[in-house]
């Protein structure tokens, strides 16, 4: 077996239980989660990690290798912190703990998009084309993840903004209803 694909498979046995350890924790994200669609985010990409560890699967089938596990410390390390975030923000405001489930959420993420780079780049190296494929989804989903936290974690730190000025802002409500104001104030 060539070192390149020797690497290949030694990466994917690192996913494999990083994905096995997500599918787990992100339940409990969810459950911590405030925010609806911070929640709603954290159970559709529970059932994406749960695909990918079915990808992973595959992948280790086409290489004709066993898809065993191997221990990968940085995720352990990730998760503990997870459970940490999630036991700090009983404390706290639920803005500031659902900024701080993003901020763990996406170091996860930003993890994720690391390896599989790597795994990618390493399987189009060596020729494993199909295995380059299901990786490709795969990173896709997990920079998509990433993308969604971002987007759900704005309007949070302009609300918390607000707040910790000594305002209050709905962030629920429409441009339409701040114009109507804005109109009825300028009569």
């Amino acid at each position: 077996m060539s070192q390149l694909r020797e690497l290949l498979v030694e990466e994917l046995h690192d996913l494999l239980h990083a994905e096995t350890q997500l599918v787990g924790a992100l339940p409990k994200m969810a459950e911590a989660a405030k925010n609806p669609k911070l929640k709603e985010a954290f159970q559709k990409h529970f059932i994406q990690t749960e695909g990918h560890v079915q990808r992973l699967k595959k992948a280790f089938q086409i290489l004709g290798e066993k898809a065993t596990p191997k221990p990968c410390k940085a995720m352990m390390g990730l998760v503990e912190e997870g459970e940490q975030t999630i036991k700090e923000g009983a404390e706290k405001e639920p803005l500031a703990a659902d900024l701080a489930l993003i901020a763990a959420a996406q170091k996860v993420e930003h993890y994720e998009i690391s390896g599989y780079g790597t795994v990618h780049a390493l399987a189009r190296q060596i020729g494993e084309m199909e295995v380059a494929t299901l990786l490709t989804h795969t990173m896709s989903e997990e920079e998509s993840a990433d993308f969604l936290l971002t987007a759900i974690a704005k309007p949070l730190l302009q609300q918390a903004t607000i707040e910790d000025m000594g305002g209050h802002v709905n962030l629920d409500s429409t441009p339409e209803v701040h114009d109507q104001r804005r109109r009825k104030v300028a009569h």
